[in-house]
Protein backbone atom coordinates (compact mmCIF):
# COMPACT_ATOMS: atom_id res chain seq x y z
CA UNK A 1 0.00 0.00 0.00
CA UNK A 2 1.47 3.32 -1.02
CA UNK A 3 1.93 6.06 1.55
CA UNK A 4 0.43 8.64 -0.81
CA UNK A 5 -3.21 8.55 -1.84
CA UNK A 6 -3.50 7.72 -5.52
CA UNK A 7 -6.07 10.24 -6.66
CA UNK A 8 -9.76 9.65 -7.21
CA UNK A 9 -11.99 10.92 -10.01
CA UNK A 10 -11.05 8.04 -12.29
CA UNK A 11 -13.59 5.96 -14.15
CA UNK A 12 -13.99 2.28 -13.35
CA UNK A 13 -12.06 1.43 -16.52
CA UNK A 14 -9.25 3.82 -15.66
CA UNK A 15 -8.98 2.42 -12.14
CA UNK A 16 -8.81 -1.11 -13.57
CA UNK A 17 -6.02 -0.07 -15.95
CA UNK A 18 -4.20 1.65 -13.10
CA UNK A 19 -4.31 -1.52 -11.00
CA UNK A 20 -3.17 -3.65 -13.94
CA UNK A 21 -0.19 -1.42 -14.73
CA UNK A 22 0.67 -0.96 -11.05
CA UNK A 23 0.84 -4.71 -10.57
CA UNK A 24 3.03 -5.05 -13.66
CA UNK A 25 5.30 -2.23 -12.46
CA UNK A 26 5.74 -3.74 -9.01
CA UNK A 27 6.14 -7.37 -10.07
CA UNK A 28 7.93 -7.08 -13.44
CA UNK A 29 9.59 -3.66 -13.67
CA UNK A 30 10.94 -2.74 -10.24
CA UNK A 31 12.72 -6.07 -9.68
CA UNK A 32 14.93 -5.51 -12.74
CA UNK A 33 15.34 -1.72 -12.50
CA UNK A 34 18.53 -1.68 -10.42
CA UNK A 35 20.32 -4.21 -12.61
CA UNK A 36 19.20 -2.49 -15.81
CA UNK A 37 20.53 0.81 -14.47
CA UNK A 38 23.86 -0.71 -13.41
CA UNK A 39 24.33 -2.37 -16.79
CA UNK A 40 22.92 0.59 -18.76
CA UNK A 41 20.81 -1.90 -20.66
CA UNK A 42 17.12 -1.71 -21.48
CA UNK A 43 15.09 -4.72 -20.20
CA UNK A 44 13.60 -6.05 -23.42
CA UNK A 45 11.58 -8.67 -21.57
CA UNK A 46 9.73 -5.82 -19.89
CA UNK A 47 9.01 -4.26 -23.28
CA UNK A 48 7.57 -7.57 -24.45
CA UNK A 49 5.40 -7.55 -21.35
CA UNK A 50 4.15 -4.06 -22.18
CA UNK A 51 3.26 -5.29 -25.65
CA UNK A 52 1.35 -8.25 -24.24
CA UNK A 53 -0.68 -5.85 -22.10
CA UNK A 54 -1.43 -3.74 -25.15
CA UNK A 55 0.41 -0.73 -23.76
CA UNK A 56 2.68 -0.30 -26.78
CA UNK A 57 -0.52 0.59 -28.61
CA UNK A 58 -1.62 3.04 -25.95
CA UNK A 59 -2.06 5.98 -28.36
CA UNK A 60 -2.87 3.90 -31.44
CA UNK A 61 -6.50 4.14 -32.67
CA UNK A 62 -8.63 1.05 -32.10
CA UNK A 63 -9.06 0.64 -35.86
CA UNK A 64 -5.36 -0.20 -36.06
CA UNK A 65 -5.26 -2.55 -33.09
CA UNK A 66 -4.50 0.00 -30.40
CA UNK A 67 -5.95 1.22 -27.15
CA UNK A 68 -6.73 4.82 -28.21
CA UNK A 69 -6.28 6.05 -24.64
CA UNK A 70 -7.50 9.43 -23.48
CA UNK A 71 -5.00 11.77 -21.76
CA UNK A 72 -6.02 10.75 -18.26
CA UNK A 73 -5.47 7.07 -18.98
CA UNK A 74 -2.18 7.92 -20.69
CA UNK A 75 -1.07 9.84 -17.58
CA UNK A 76 -2.11 7.02 -15.23
CA UNK A 77 -0.08 4.48 -17.23
CA UNK A 78 2.97 6.76 -17.25
CA UNK A 79 2.75 7.39 -13.51
CA UNK A 80 2.52 3.71 -12.64
CA UNK A 81 5.30 2.64 -15.00
CA UNK A 82 7.61 5.36 -13.67
CA UNK A 83 6.91 4.04 -10.17
CA UNK A 84 8.58 0.88 -11.45
CA UNK A 85 11.36 2.45 -13.52
CA UNK A 86 11.53 5.82 -15.23
CA UNK A 87 13.59 4.36 -18.09
CA UNK A 88 10.74 2.03 -19.03
CA UNK A 89 8.12 4.78 -18.87
CA UNK A 90 10.32 7.06 -20.97
CA UNK A 91 10.86 4.46 -23.66
CA UNK A 92 7.13 3.86 -23.91
CA UNK A 93 6.23 7.57 -23.91
CA UNK A 94 8.58 8.27 -26.83
CA UNK A 95 7.16 5.30 -28.73
CA UNK A 96 3.72 6.81 -28.07
CA UNK A 97 4.83 10.21 -29.40
CA UNK A 98 5.60 8.52 -32.70
CA UNK A 99 2.34 6.58 -32.87
CA UNK A 100 0.50 9.80 -31.96
CA UNK A 101 2.18 11.60 -34.85
CA UNK A 102 1.18 8.85 -37.23
CA UNK A 103 -2.38 8.79 -35.94
CA UNK A 104 -2.74 12.58 -36.13
CA UNK A 105 -0.86 13.43 -39.32
CA UNK A 106 -0.27 10.22 -41.27
CA UNK A 107 -2.11 9.21 -44.41
CA UNK A 108 -4.36 6.16 -44.44
CA UNK A 109 -1.57 4.24 -46.16
CA UNK A 110 1.01 5.28 -43.56
CA UNK A 111 -1.29 4.35 -40.68
CA UNK A 112 -2.11 0.97 -42.18
CA UNK A 113 1.55 0.26 -42.87
CA UNK A 114 2.97 1.17 -39.47
CA UNK A 115 0.42 1.40 -36.68
CA UNK A 116 -0.71 -2.25 -36.36
CA UNK A 117 2.87 -3.45 -35.94
CA UNK A 118 3.80 -0.60 -33.61
CA UNK A 119 0.75 -1.41 -31.49
CA UNK A 120 2.25 -4.88 -31.08
CA UNK A 121 5.55 -3.40 -29.89
CA UNK A 122 7.77 -3.49 -32.97
CA UNK A 123 9.09 -1.40 -34.57
CA UNK A 124 9.93 0.86 -31.66
CA UNK A 125 9.47 4.57 -32.33
CA UNK A 126 12.02 7.42 -32.13
CA UNK A 127 11.17 11.13 -31.99
CA UNK A 128 13.88 13.21 -33.67
CA UNK A 129 13.43 16.91 -32.95
CA UNK A 130 16.36 18.19 -30.85
CA UNK A 131 19.76 18.90 -32.36
CA UNK A 132 23.21 19.55 -30.84
CA UNK A 133 22.72 23.31 -31.25
CA UNK A 134 18.93 23.48 -31.34
CA UNK A 135 17.36 22.04 -28.21
CA UNK A 136 15.06 24.52 -26.54
CA UNK A 137 14.63 26.42 -29.82
CA UNK A 138 13.90 23.82 -32.51
CA UNK A 139 13.25 26.55 -35.08
CA UNK A 140 17.04 26.85 -35.34
CA UNK A 141 17.45 23.26 -36.52
CA UNK A 142 19.85 22.68 -39.38
CA UNK A 143 18.73 19.24 -40.60
CA UNK A 144 17.47 19.53 -44.16
CA UNK A 145 15.25 17.48 -46.44
CA UNK A 146 15.89 18.27 -50.10
CA UNK A 147 13.21 17.22 -52.55
CA UNK A 148 14.56 15.28 -55.55
CA UNK A 149 11.90 15.62 -58.25
CA UNK A 150 13.64 13.13 -60.57
CA UNK A 151 13.14 10.29 -58.09
CA UNK A 152 10.21 11.71 -56.11
CA UNK A 153 12.24 11.38 -52.91
CA UNK A 154 13.50 13.50 -50.07
CA UNK A 155 17.19 13.47 -49.17
CA UNK A 156 17.87 14.13 -45.49
CA UNK A 157 21.12 15.53 -44.11
CA UNK A 158 21.88 16.54 -40.53
CA UNK A 159 22.14 15.27 -36.97
CA UNK A 160 19.60 14.83 -34.19
CA UNK A 161 20.58 14.59 -30.52
CA UNK A 162 19.18 13.00 -27.33
CA UNK A 163 17.17 10.35 -29.15
CA UNK A 164 15.47 7.89 -26.81
CA UNK A 165 15.25 4.33 -28.21
CA UNK A 166 18.12 5.28 -30.52
CA UNK A 167 19.63 1.79 -30.56
CA UNK A 168 16.33 -0.05 -30.21
CA UNK A 169 14.22 2.00 -32.58
CA UNK A 170 12.90 0.85 -35.93
CA UNK A 171 11.22 3.98 -37.24
CA UNK A 172 11.71 7.69 -36.56
CA UNK A 173 9.61 10.80 -36.85
CA UNK A 174 12.15 13.35 -38.07
CA UNK A 175 11.77 17.12 -38.23
CA UNK A 176 13.74 18.82 -40.97
CA UNK A 177 13.75 21.98 -43.05
CA UNK A 178 12.32 21.01 -46.42
CA UNK A 179 13.94 22.45 -49.51
CA UNK A 180 12.88 22.03 -53.10
CA UNK A 181 15.04 20.75 -55.94
CA UNK A 182 16.79 23.60 -57.74
CA UNK A 183 15.44 22.35 -61.03
CA UNK A 184 11.91 21.73 -59.77
CA UNK A 185 8.86 23.65 -60.84
CA UNK A 186 8.58 26.69 -58.51
CA UNK A 187 4.85 25.95 -58.22
CA UNK A 188 5.65 22.58 -56.65
CA UNK A 189 4.76 22.57 -52.91
CA UNK A 190 8.16 21.18 -52.00
CA UNK A 191 9.94 23.94 -53.87
CA UNK A 192 7.65 26.62 -52.48
CA UNK A 193 8.26 25.33 -48.97
CA UNK A 194 11.98 25.99 -49.10
CA UNK A 195 13.51 26.04 -45.59
CA UNK A 196 10.14 25.16 -43.99
CA UNK A 197 10.18 22.74 -41.04
CA UNK A 198 8.38 19.57 -41.99
CA UNK A 199 7.77 16.16 -40.42
CA UNK A 200 8.96 12.93 -42.05
CA UNK A 201 8.71 9.22 -41.31
CA UNK A 202 12.12 7.56 -41.65
CA UNK A 203 12.72 3.80 -41.19
CA UNK A 204 15.91 2.97 -39.30
CA UNK A 205 17.05 0.69 -42.13
CA UNK A 206 17.02 3.52 -44.66
CA UNK A 207 20.37 4.06 -46.38
CA UNK A 208 22.19 6.97 -44.74
CA UNK A 209 20.44 6.53 -41.36
CA UNK A 210 23.26 6.31 -38.82
CA UNK A 211 22.95 5.66 -35.07
CA UNK A 212 25.61 7.28 -32.88
CA UNK A 213 27.21 5.96 -29.71
CA UNK A 214 25.05 5.58 -26.64
CA UNK A 215 25.35 8.51 -24.23
CA UNK A 216 26.80 7.91 -20.76
CA UNK A 217 24.29 9.67 -18.53
CA UNK A 218 23.91 10.67 -14.88
CA UNK A 219 20.57 8.88 -14.65
CA UNK A 220 18.03 7.14 -16.83
CA UNK A 221 20.88 4.84 -17.70
CA UNK A 222 18.72 1.90 -18.78
CA UNK A 223 17.17 4.05 -21.49
CA UNK A 224 19.36 4.11 -24.59
CA UNK A 225 20.01 7.68 -25.70
CA UNK A 226 21.98 8.32 -28.89
CA UNK A 227 22.46 10.76 -31.70
CA UNK A 228 20.99 10.00 -35.11
CA UNK A 229 22.72 11.25 -38.26
CA UNK A 230 21.35 11.48 -41.78
CA UNK A 231 23.94 11.39 -44.54
CA UNK A 232 22.20 11.57 -47.89
CA UNK A 233 19.38 9.54 -46.36
CA UNK A 234 16.75 8.95 -49.05
CA UNK A 235 13.10 8.31 -48.33
CA UNK A 236 10.07 8.22 -50.65
CA UNK A 237 8.22 11.53 -50.90
CA UNK A 238 5.15 9.70 -49.59
CA UNK A 239 6.95 9.44 -46.22
CA UNK A 240 6.31 13.10 -45.56
CA UNK A 241 3.87 13.31 -42.64
CA UNK A 242 2.85 16.96 -42.63
CA UNK A 243 2.43 19.60 -45.28
CA UNK A 244 5.63 21.50 -45.93
CA UNK A 245 6.06 24.08 -43.19
CA UNK A 246 3.59 22.50 -40.75
CA UNK A 247 6.13 20.41 -38.86
CA UNK A 248 6.85 22.74 -35.97
CA UNK A 249 3.22 23.41 -35.11
CA UNK A 250 2.64 19.65 -35.26
CA UNK A 251 5.55 19.09 -32.87
CA UNK A 252 4.19 21.59 -30.36
CA UNK A 253 0.77 19.94 -30.52
CA UNK A 254 2.18 16.49 -29.84
CA UNK A 255 4.58 17.74 -27.16
CA UNK A 256 1.72 19.14 -25.10
CA UNK A 257 0.51 15.58 -24.55
CA UNK A 258 4.09 14.43 -24.14
CA UNK A 259 4.67 16.93 -21.34
CA UNK A 260 1.59 15.69 -19.54
CA UNK A 261 3.12 12.21 -19.72
CA UNK A 262 6.47 13.42 -18.36
CA UNK A 263 4.70 15.20 -15.50
CA UNK A 264 2.87 11.99 -14.65
CA UNK A 265 6.17 10.10 -14.75
CA UNK A 266 7.67 12.58 -12.30
CA UNK A 267 4.76 11.95 -9.93
CA UNK A 268 5.30 8.20 -10.18
CA UNK A 269 9.02 8.56 -9.53
CA UNK A 270 8.35 10.78 -6.52
CA UNK A 271 5.89 8.22 -5.16
CA UNK A 272 8.52 5.50 -5.46
CA UNK A 273 11.07 7.56 -3.53
CA UNK A 274 8.46 8.49 -0.91
CA UNK A 275 7.56 4.85 -0.33
CA UNK A 276 11.21 3.80 -0.10
CA UNK A 277 11.85 6.52 2.49
CA UNK A 278 8.69 5.72 4.43
CA UNK A 279 9.61 2.06 4.68
CA UNK A 280 13.16 2.85 5.76
CA UNK A 281 12.01 5.41 8.32
CA UNK A 282 9.71 2.82 9.89
CA UNK A 283 12.55 0.32 10.27
CA UNK A 284 15.59 2.47 11.04
CA UNK A 285 15.97 3.19 14.76
CA UNK A 286 17.83 6.09 16.34
CA UNK A 287 17.63 7.34 19.92
CA UNK A 288 15.63 4.25 20.85
CA UNK A 289 12.80 4.72 18.34
CA UNK A 290 12.07 4.45 14.61
CA UNK A 291 13.11 7.68 12.91
CA UNK A 292 9.54 7.92 11.56
CA UNK A 293 8.57 8.96 15.11
CA UNK A 294 10.94 11.95 15.13
CA UNK A 295 9.02 15.18 14.75
CA UNK A 296 11.23 16.68 12.02
CA UNK A 297 10.98 13.52 9.93
CA UNK A 298 7.20 13.41 10.32
CA UNK A 299 7.00 17.01 9.15
CA UNK A 300 9.08 16.17 6.10
CA UNK A 301 6.75 13.35 5.11
CA UNK A 302 3.75 15.63 5.54
CA UNK A 303 5.29 18.18 3.16
CA UNK A 304 6.36 15.59 0.58
CA UNK A 305 2.96 13.90 0.46
CA UNK A 306 1.36 17.29 -0.10
CA UNK A 307 3.75 18.11 -2.94
CA UNK A 308 3.03 14.79 -4.64
CA UNK A 309 -0.72 15.11 -4.38
CA UNK A 310 -0.66 18.73 -5.60
CA UNK A 311 1.44 17.78 -8.62
CA UNK A 312 -0.88 14.90 -9.47
CA UNK A 313 -3.86 17.24 -9.36
CA UNK A 314 -2.12 19.58 -11.82
CA UNK A 315 -1.52 16.59 -14.10
CA UNK A 316 -5.17 15.59 -13.91
CA UNK A 317 -6.28 19.16 -14.68
CA UNK A 318 -4.04 19.24 -17.76
CA UNK A 319 -5.57 15.91 -18.82
CA UNK A 320 -9.09 17.25 -18.30
CA UNK A 321 -8.41 20.28 -20.46
CA UNK A 322 -6.79 18.23 -23.22
CA UNK A 323 -9.56 15.61 -23.23
CA UNK A 324 -12.16 18.40 -23.39
CA UNK A 325 -10.51 19.80 -26.50
CA UNK A 326 -9.33 22.93 -24.68
CA UNK A 327 -5.94 24.58 -25.12
CA UNK A 328 -3.86 22.65 -22.58
CA UNK A 329 -0.43 24.15 -23.25
CA UNK A 330 -0.25 26.24 -20.09
CA UNK A 331 -1.84 23.52 -17.95
CA UNK A 332 0.65 20.96 -19.27
CA UNK A 333 3.54 23.34 -18.59
CA UNK A 334 2.33 23.93 -15.02
CA UNK A 335 2.01 20.19 -14.45
CA UNK A 336 5.48 19.43 -15.79
CA UNK A 337 7.12 22.29 -13.90
CA UNK A 338 5.50 21.34 -10.61
CA UNK A 339 5.89 17.57 -10.93
CA UNK A 340 9.54 17.70 -11.98
CA UNK A 341 10.38 19.97 -9.05
CA UNK A 342 8.45 17.59 -6.78
CA UNK A 343 10.44 14.63 -8.11
CA UNK A 344 13.69 16.43 -7.30
CA UNK A 345 12.47 17.51 -3.85
CA UNK A 346 11.14 14.10 -2.82
CA UNK A 347 14.14 12.12 -4.06
CA UNK A 348 16.52 14.54 -2.37
CA UNK A 349 14.71 14.14 0.96
CA UNK A 350 14.50 10.37 0.48
CA UNK A 351 18.29 10.20 0.18
CA UNK A 352 18.61 12.44 3.25
CA UNK A 353 16.28 10.25 5.30
CA UNK A 354 18.40 7.23 4.41
CA UNK A 355 21.50 9.06 5.65
CA UNK A 356 24.81 7.65 4.45
CA UNK A 357 23.07 4.56 3.09
CA UNK A 358 21.10 6.75 0.72
CA UNK A 359 24.33 7.73 -0.99
CA UNK A 360 25.11 4.10 -1.84
CA UNK A 361 23.78 1.84 -4.57
CA UNK A 362 22.48 -0.55 -1.90
CA UNK A 363 19.21 1.41 -1.83
CA UNK A 364 17.03 2.48 -4.75
CA UNK A 365 16.75 6.10 -3.63
CA UNK A 366 20.20 6.79 -5.08
CA UNK A 367 19.01 5.73 -8.54
CA UNK A 368 15.71 7.56 -8.16
CA UNK A 369 17.59 10.74 -7.23
CA UNK A 370 19.73 10.49 -10.36
CA UNK A 371 16.74 9.73 -12.56
CA UNK A 372 14.66 12.61 -11.22
CA UNK A 373 16.88 15.32 -12.69
CA UNK A 374 15.98 14.49 -16.28
CA UNK A 375 12.32 15.32 -15.66
CA UNK A 376 13.37 18.98 -15.36
CA UNK A 377 15.13 18.82 -18.72
CA UNK A 378 13.61 16.63 -21.42
CA UNK A 379 10.59 17.60 -23.52
CA UNK A 380 11.14 21.20 -22.49
CA UNK A 381 13.31 22.45 -19.63
CA UNK A 382 11.80 24.08 -16.56
CA UNK A 383 12.82 27.43 -18.01
CA UNK A 384 10.79 26.72 -21.15
CA UNK A 385 7.78 25.72 -19.04
CA UNK A 386 8.01 28.99 -17.12
CA UNK A 387 8.14 30.88 -20.41
CA UNK A 388 4.97 29.14 -21.60
CA UNK A 389 3.18 29.78 -18.31
CA UNK A 390 4.23 33.44 -18.18
CA UNK A 391 3.05 33.99 -21.74
CA UNK A 392 -0.29 32.46 -20.83
CA UNK A 393 -0.89 34.55 -17.73
CA UNK A 394 0.70 37.85 -18.83
CA UNK A 395 0.54 38.13 -22.61
CA UNK A 396 -2.96 36.70 -23.17
CA UNK A 397 -4.73 39.29 -21.00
Amino acid sequence: MTGVRVGSALSDEQRAIRELVREFAVEEVRPVAREADAEASFPEDVWDGLAELGLTGLTVPEAYGGFDADRTTYAVVNEELAYGALAVATALSVHCLVTSCLAAFGSDQQREQWLPEMAEGRPVGMFCLSEPHAGSNPAEMSTTARYDSDRDEYVLDGTKQWITNGERGGVAVVFAKAAGDDDADPADPAAAGREAITQFLVPADAEGFEVGAKEEKLGLRASDTTSISFDGCRIPAENRLTEVGDGLSAAFRILTSGRIGIAAQAVGLARAAFDEAREYAGERKQFGQPIAEIGAIRGTFAELSTEIEASRLLVREACRRADAGEDARVAAARAKLSASETAMSVTNEAVQIHGGYGYTTAFDVERLYRDAKITEIYEGTSEIQKKIIARGVLDDR
